[in-house]
């Protein structure tokens, strides 16, 4: 057993060279025959009870050496097994790469000889002008180049070389379709840089050929072999896109914008036809959109007819045009026609539905040529929503009129009377109940009214304006307020809300524009800002009761007592008078200026004294006439009175003021200031001319101690001025007297001190006065 073990471990080296399976066997037979003789020495023991001792332990050693030999054998056969295992899928792995290699050269090979056959088929094609096989070949070709790089098993050089066969042989294919689309649609486009002018276009033409590509196909298959193979290499949609621009430049943008060019179709069946502009005269501006729908139409019936008739892939030629025009020449349509035929006023918006009319037709009409798919387009919208777009230019319109009439001329003015009146167009009829909340707006009207009935009737003359001058500007913007309220009360409820607040506009306009724009002019020149005044006066007048005139004619929120204007007319009043004011501060100073060089009213004794304070209460006098030439017939009646009083008391109470605070007046000083107050008493009610009538004057004239405050203290000084002490005292009456009624005490006898000697009689006046 032993030397069968070392035979086996001796020829572990070899185990790769012999059989395995034999060597175990053996091993296992010798290890069932250790095994009986083992059960055989255990039954002797155990069961026969002979001693075998030392047999057992023969045994025992036997079984440790072949326990041994097994744990070797099994290491020698893991470590042999695992040697060979890699060494297999080394061998195995080492196969597998040089097929794979050996197969990607194959599929290398296939796709060149798939790209060769792709070239020398589009080849045939191209020159039997099957223009769609020659793409679908270059197609293929390409994809094989793609597959080549995408595998990366071909050289880098022939690639290049692919490509680059590739690449020369798509453009000579899309040069001979370009020629081919050029047959197609022959422009003659004008020679003109600057395009401003209906003789600029008349050079435009465009042919549409039908024949030509194969004189064996149908003018379809030509169109559809060109344009398949077109669509295939990429280029069909900027073909399209580039015959779009050049159509909606030269021809359909032209044809909507200027009405005198129209266009003609000549040719013959199957032959194409020639398209031309020619030049017709016409006094309009702008076309009609009945006419621009014609004329556009022509010209995409014809397109359609000769040459966008063809279905490329699952989409017609038309479609495509049309995705490219639509929206530039509807926007083209709304500018130059849709605008410009908006009604100017709600009588006519019955007519245009007409026109609304026209346009569903002009789309259907498109739609039968696929140029236009979907149901609600920007040019149907914009049609139909006529009540918002009249709104919108009305308003507009009002806007731009009012604007102007602010920054025209303000010394145009016309007369107003109190009997003066705004025409308003005719009202609707509140009975029609055509508006929400009209029936609540009736009933409010029939309550007010039998209300009023009740009471004693007002004089026709209530609330009227005084006779003045206004702006002839501001008497049309007040009529323009009218006519845009009347406007209101014949249009829809959201074009009447929008008619209402423009004309809230108006006047928010007039009150920022008018005191800026013309802000020189009413600073410098009296008249205006007495106009302006007026104007300010007159338009818050309006305002009062301009709301309610139009209330319950008007929708809700408006006749509910949204519709007023009361809230602009305290603005108003406070813009006029601010106005007119800022301009009597500024005939003031210069009055004071004036009265500054009298040099005080004293010393008048001496020659040039006297001149000068004589030239100063000329000089007011003068400023005062002037002023009363320029706001005569201009200013109501009590707003002349009491501007001219208001000046002519400032310069009677400067000369006041100086004569009493003079020291000392000699008798000629006495007689000197005297000669100048009775100029002013004399010449001072003259002033009042608000009449142009003279002899109606008189009694505004009469009237000078009810608009001058100091006109009784100022005659008052004269009496003084020549009165003795005696009659100075007697007027002073113990302080009852008329002078105690204009003049302090201390002021009378600052007077007397400066008139008279220091005498025991003076002291006894002055003793008088308290």
């Amino acid at each position: 057993m032993a030397s069968f073990v070392t035979e086996v471990l001796a020829s572990s080296g070899k185990l790769e060279k012999e059989d395995l399976c034999c060597k175990i066997n053996k091993l296992s037979q010798k290890v069932e025959e250790i095994k009986s003789e083992v059960c055989d020495m255990i039954s002797k023991k155990y069961d026969e009870f002979l001693p075998s001792m030392q047999s057992a332990e023969d045994l025992m050693r036997q079984v440790d050496a072949v326990s041994r030999d097994m744990d070797n054998l099994k290491s020698c056969i893991e470590n042999e097994t695992q040697k060979s295992l890699r060494d297999a899928i080394d061998d195995f792995t080492d196969q597998k790469l040089r097929m794979e290699k050996n197969a990607a050269g194959i599929r290398v090979l296939r796709q060149l000889q798939q790209f060769d056959t792709a070239i020398e088929d589009y080849h045939r094609a191209l020159l039997e002008k099957k223009y769609t096989e020659a793409a679908k070949q270059l197609e293929k070709a390409q994809s094989n180049v793609q597959v080549l790089k995408a595998k990366k098993g071909c050289e880098l050089q022939i690639l290049k070389a692919l490509s680059t066969e590739l690449t020369i042989q798509k453009q000579n294919l899309i040069y001979h379709l370009g020629q081919e689309w050029q047959k197609l649609a022959v422009w003659k486009l004008p020679s003109a840089k600057e395009l401003t002018s209906v003789e600029a276009f008349m050079e435009t033409e465009l042919r549409l050929c039908c024949v030509g590509l194969k004189e064996d196909c149908s003018t379809e298959s030509q169109l559809a072999n060109v344009l398949q193979a077109l669509a295939i290499l990429g280029e069909l949609n900027n073909k399209v896109k580039f015959f779009s621009q050049v159509l909606l430049k030269y021809v359909l943008k032209p044809l909507i914008t200027y009405p005198a060019l129209n266009v003609g179709m000549t040719g013959q069946p199957g032959q194409g036809t020639d398209l031309t502009f020619y030049c017709m005269e016409t006094t309009v501006e702008h076309l009609s959109p009945s006419e621009a729908y014609i004329k556009v139409q022509a010209v995409l019936k014809e397109l359609y007819t000769h040459l966008l008739n063809v279905t490329v892939g699952d989409k017609k030629l038309s479609v495509m045009l049309g995705d490219l025009i639509w929206e530039e020449m509807s926007d083209c349509i709304i500018r130059e026609c849709l605008l410009y035929s908006i009604p100017a006023n709600s009588s006519q918006l019955e007519q245009y539905e007409e026109v609304i009319k026209q346009t569903e037709e002009f789309e259907k009409a498109l739609k039968e040529m696929h140029f236009l798919k979907g149901d609600s387009t920007d040019l149907l919208k914009y049609a139909r929503n006529v009540n918002v777009h009249f709104a919108s230019k009305k308003c507009q319109d009002v806007i731009v009129t009012a604007r102007n009439l602010m920054t025209s001329e303000i010394h145009n003015t016309v007369k107003i009377f109190p009997e003066t009146k705004v025409s308003i167009p005719k009202l609707p009829n509140l009975s029609s109940g055509d508006k929400t909340g009209q029936d609540k707006a009736v009933k409010m009207l029939r309550n007010e009214t039998i209300n009023l009935e009740n009471e004693n009737r007002l004089s026709h003359r209530t609330l009227s304006l005084p006779v003045c001058r206004i702006s002839e500007s501001v008497q049309k913007l007040i009529e323009l307020a009218y006519h845009t309220l009347s406007e209101a009360s014949n249009s829809t409820k959201q074009c009447a809300i929008q008619l209402f607040y423009t004309v809230r506009n108006i006047f928010q306009l007039f009150y920022d524009v008018v005191p800026t724009y013309h802000k020189e002019n009413l600073q410098k020149l009296p008249q205006l800002a007495a106009i302006h005044h007026n104007n300010c006066m007159f338009i818050a007048h309006h305002l009062l009761t301009l709301g309610h005139q139009f209330r319950y004619h008007l929708p809700q929120p408006l006749c509910d007592g949204a519709a007023t204007f009361i809230d602009l007319v305290p603005g108003f009043r406070r813009l006029g008078t601010e106005c007119f004011l800022a301009q009597m501060r500024a005939q003031k100073v210069e009055m004071l200026e004036r009265l500054s060089t009298a040099r005080n009213f004293s010393n008048l004794d001496d020659e040039e004294n006297y001149s000068a304070a004589s030239k100063a209460v000329r000089q007011v006098i003068h400023q005062l006439k002037r002023l009363g030439k320029v706001w005569q017939d201009v200013l109501p009646v009590n707003i002349y009175c009491k501007a001219m009083g208001t000046l002519l008391n400032t310069a009677i109470s400067e000369i006041i003021t100086k004569i009493t605070m003079l020291e000392d007046i000699s008798t000629e000083d006495g007689d000197h200031l005297y000669t100048l107050c009775r100029t002013v008493i004399e010449e001072g009610p003259l002033v009042f001319t608000p009449l142009p009538e003279e002899n109606k004057n008189k009694k505004y004239q009469e009237e000078v101690p009810v608009y001058v405050h100091k006109w009784m203290t100022f005659k008052e000084l004269m009496i003084v001025l020549q009165a003795n002490l005696q009659e100075i005292v007697d007027r002073w009456a113990d302080g009852k007297g008329p002078l105690a009624m204009e003049f302090s005490p201390n002021e009378v006898k600052s007077l007397i001190r400066a008139l008279f000697q220091n005498t025991d009689r003076r002291a006894a006046a002055l003793a008088r006065i308290k």
